[in-house]
């Protein structure tokens, strides 16, 4: 009885695998009234989400292009206006020292006028 293969016990050679059903999983569920799922179905949704991942990707960069130029352009403006606000305040700043200068030295006149009247009246002559 030992020699005679047995028929209940396979051989390696005639172990053929069981197919599995075709599933996302590779299984089957064992609830027969539960529907399978399936992708979403796309009609209603707005055009931004319909659109392939690369063409959004691209919309977006486009989109930072631009936001980026106009940052730029805004910038150049801000300099700009910056730099003439300062050329105004430094006129304003050097008028106002030509200004002060020109008071001081009218000053300065008028108090060497007034010394030299006084020298000037300390003399008998000129103050009888």
């Amino acid at each position: 009885m030992s020699d005679a293969p047995s028929s209940s016990i396979p051989t390696p050679a005639e172990v053929v695998p069981i197919p599995v059903a075709p599933t996302s999983a590779g299984r089957v569920s064992g609830k027969p009234w539960k529907y399978t799922k399936s992708a979403t179905v796309r009609s209603n949704l707005p055009e931004g989400v319909k659109s392939k991942w690369s063409e959004r990707m691209e919309k977006t960069k486009k989109e930072k292009a631009i936001k980026q130029l106009q940052t730029e352009l805004k910038e150049e403006k801000q300099a700009e206006i910056a730099r003439r606000r300062e050329i105004t305040l430094e006129r304003k700043r050097a008028a106002e020292e030509k200004r002060r200068l020109e008071e001081d030295r009218a000053k300065m006149g008028a108090r060497k006028a007034a010394r030299l009247r006084r020298k000037a009246g300390r003399t008998k002559k000129l103050n009888h």
